[in-house]
């Protein structure tokens, strides 16, 4: 990133991972052979609207699981203007507060690009939230 582009806040207006202990966020890991020149944050879904996403976006990036949640890998700032429904949670440099050994895996891995659109993710959820759209949720 330019050094003449502010770095995104570690807080913004949107819930972010839960605090951990030093030492037990952990940053997910990238196929390497996918470049992610945009920097790369993680949206945290709950697990039971994960397949209705992938079926409601038109294009899809990396993907992680665990079991609570999925994470979408979109690109850095994606959460900047935008406040998220409140059932999700934003992943600022896609580091997680996760238990030693439960780290999510990897579930989605396209053959281009590791990032979900934020846009699409974000009206996806938002319906999935409220049952309405953006604004509303």
């Amino acid at each position: 990133m330019p050094s003449f582009w502010p770095r995104p806040p570690l807080l913004s207006h949107t819930r972010t991972s839960p605090r951990a202990p030093r030492g037990c966020r952990r940053r997910l890991v990238l196929p390497p052979d996918l470049p992610a020149a945009l920097g790369c944050d993680a949206v945290g879904i709950p697990a039971e609207h994960g397949q209705r996403i992938i079926e409601a976006l038109p294009r899809i990036g990396c993907v992680f699981a665990d079991e609570r949640r999925w994470w979408w890998i979109v690109p850095s700032g994606s959460h900047l203007g935008v406040t998220w429904p409140g059932f999700t949670q934003y992943a600022v440099g896609a580091r997680l507060a996760t238990p030693p050994g439960q780290d999510p895996r990897l579930i989605h891995r396209p053959h281009d690009s590791p990032y979900t659109s934020p846009l699409p993710l974000y009206f996806v959820t938002c319906h999935l939230g409220a049952g309405t759209g953006p604004g509303t949720g």
